[in-house]
């Protein structure tokens, strides 16, 4: 019995480690441009937060989209009448 409970609560901690505060989110994405060389307060390190900001937005919406990158194709028979001589 004790052992469910450990690998339960084992479960949960890792589910959760997973997650993140927005401030902590800000902090690593200022982390990263900072790590591509921006300085912070200037423009291009907004317009690199920002670029961050939208590739993640992206990410949350791609389901939408076929897996295959292709376009979905439907297709319905109509049926052609009998050419009878």
């Amino acid at each position: 019995m004790r052992l469910v409970g450990f690998v339960a609560l084992a479960g949960l901690l890792s589910l959760l480690s997973g997650c993140m505060t927005a401030e902590q989110q800000r902090a690593a994405d200022e982390d990263k441009c900072r790590g591509y060389g921006f300085r912070a307060r200037t423009d291009a390190f907004a317009e690199c937060l920002q670029r961050i900001d939208l590739a993640r937005s992206a990410r949350r919406y791609d389901d939408d989209f076929d897996r295959w990158d292709r376009p979905i194709v439907v297709y319905r028979y109509m049926g052609a009448p009998a050419v009878v001589d």
